[in-house]
């Protein structure tokens, strides 16, 4: 028996997911809304794979975070991302993660059952353009105004992208608001900023969620 657990805040994505999951007769099917309840019914449930949305709700790219939680707690997790993000550094950040297998939410619901169906065996899985992209990072010539942010950086934007100031930054991530502010620099410099609201356009353009 196959259980599978999806973790993303939309109401909406988790009942599609189910929805498609029961039909292609996976038996149990969990949900949880956010990444704290997510973590806690993983560790209750072991479940066989988790879908993992990686923006979870004024969390920024929250997803990476559960991921490699997930996986330092067992190794073996087979985890696949269902996310609205198809930038190949976010892709490869996921995959670096832990991530077994990336699916972007525009798919079909049959390449999302193939997904599926290869993580569910520890098959990893990408879609040929993705894993064409994801290479082409890999080489440096992606040409991703994102590959060269550090994974903390990455989350600093992806809450920018969200509207958040730099007390709710530091509130979400438990850092610092002078580390937030330093962090803010270093992503002006590396993505040619000249100041804050400049940043919070670049951040959007980017990370901007679209669902």
């Amino acid at each position: 028996m196959t259980s599978v657990l999806i973790i993303d805040d939309h109401p909406i994505v988790l009942q599609g997911c189910r929805r498609i999951l029961e039909d292609a007769r996976v038996e149990t099917v969990l949900e949880a809304r956010d990444a704290v309840s997510g973590y806690r019914s993983y560790c209750r449930n072991k479940p066989d794979v988790v879908v993992i949305d990686l923006a979870m709700q004024g969390k920024g790219l929250g997803g990476l975070a559960l991921i490699r939680r997930i996986k330092s707690r067992n190794a073996r997790a087979r985890i696949l991302v269902f996310s609205m993000h198809s930038d190949p550094t976010i892709v490869a950040r996921a995959l670096e993660a832990g991530a077994t297998g990336y699916v972007i939410k525009d798919t079909s619901s049959e390449e999302f059952v193939e997904a599926f169906e290869k993580v569910r065996a520890g098959t990893p899985h990408l879609s040929n353009e993705l894993a064409m992209q994801v290479a082409l990072v890999g080489t440096g010539s992606g040409g991703s105004p994102l590959k060269d942010l550090t994974p903390r950086e990455m989350e600093v934007l992806a809450l920018l992208a969200q509207g958040k100031p730099y007390g709710g930054i530091a509130e979400t991530l438990n850092v610092s608001y002078k580390t937030v502010v330093n962090l803010c620099a270093q992503l002006r410099q590396k993505l040619g900023a000249k100041n804050l609201p400049e940043l919070i356009r670049t951040a959007v353009q980017l990370l901007a969620p679209s669902a």
